[in-house]
């Protein structure tokens, strides 16, 4: 388990939860907007976001793309953050149905991180349909927090 925690990355003006986009190229342009918008990254960021696009799909199934920028958009990164966008209506992405998009930025190599305890969030069916769902900031904070490892939770005799 990495010791990053996507939830401290994530600032709750950048959490838009009731979206719309035509395409993913617009999907993607609304989530670097969101980092724009938080503080992270330059404007520039966006159209590297848009290249990443272009040479490797950022989706990675259960309706969650992780649109990020190519290693040139590093340069316009000010600060580590992540952006939590919500498509109700959902995008299509290649083929796939996107109604989550988690816009990553990283300077160096944090994003590599980022994206293995984002992929270990999404692999618990549970936590990636509660994150779809989500209806607040405060949801999407709590989804993203890294659930507690081999933490029994306390039963009382008799129950199961």
């Amino acid at each position: 388990m990495s010791d990053v925690d996507p939830a401290a990355l994530l600032a709750p003006d950048a959490i838009r939860l009731a979206e719309q986009a035509a395409d993913k190229t617009q999907a993607i342009r609304i989530c670097g907007q969101a980092l724009v918008d938080c503080g992270a990254v330059e404007a520039a960021y966006v159209p590297a976001m848009l290249e990443r696009e272009e040479s490797v799909s950022t989706y990675i199934g259960e309706g969650v793309a992780i649109p990020h920028a190519t290693l040139a958009g590093k340069e316009a990164v000010l600060r580590d953050a992540l952006c939590f966008v919500r498509f109700p209506a959902g995008v299509d992405w290649d083929g796939a149905q996107v109604t989550v998009c988690i816009g990553i930025a990283a300077q160096g190599d944090g994003h590599v991180e980022i994206l293995a305890e984002l992929a270990q969030i999404l692999l618990d069916p549970e936590r990636a349909e509660a994150l779809r769902a989500a209806e607040s900031a405060e949801t999407v904070l709590a989804m993203l927090t890294p659930a507690p490892e081999d933490t029994p939770e306390p039963t009382r005799e008799g129950e199961r």
